[in-house]
């Protein structure tokens, strides 16, 4: 019988105070382990611009000009007879890092390449802003 009196649980207050500090710890670490995730998704948006471009370099010497949308660099494009035989690009990495597809706009010979960052819309801030060719060649 007395060793069922000396056993002793952890009373509502003591389990409420530990939950107050796992909780502080976590609020002090949360922000920082989301930012430093957005950032190196914002490092590799940047890397995988570089290799679109590389990829769109590489068909513009194979075909004489630009695909017409970025799906050119994927699958056999019938009005370039030198196309391939590999795609030039991979279909993932036609995403950035945030799930959204690259920005690409044919204007005669030139083009422009973009992410929309981490929101998805134009323009923005901080990690939601746009990620530009400029923005990859800064690395």
């Amino acid at each position: 019988m007395s060793l069922l009196k000396n056993r002793r649980g952890m009373t509502l207050i003591e389990i409420m105070i530990v939950l107050a500090i796992i909780g502080s710890i976590a609020a002090l670490l949360i922000p920082n382990l989301t930012s430093s995730l957005d950032k190196s998704k914002v490092k590799e948006a940047k890397i995988q611009l570089t290799q679109v471009v590389n990829a769109l370099q590489m068909y513009y010497t194979d075909c004489g000009k630009y695909p017409q949308s970025l799906e050119g660099l994927t699958a056999a494009d019938s009005n370039c007879t030198n196309w391939g035989p590999q795609p030039y690009l991979e279909k993932k990495k036609l995403k950035d890092p945030f799930g959204n597809e690259f920005v690409y706009e044919l204007n005669g010979s030139e083009y422009s390449l973009k992410s929309l960052g981490k929101d998805g819309r134009e323009g923005g801030s901080a990690f939601n802003a746009d990620i530009t060719l400029d923005d990859a060649e800064s690395k």
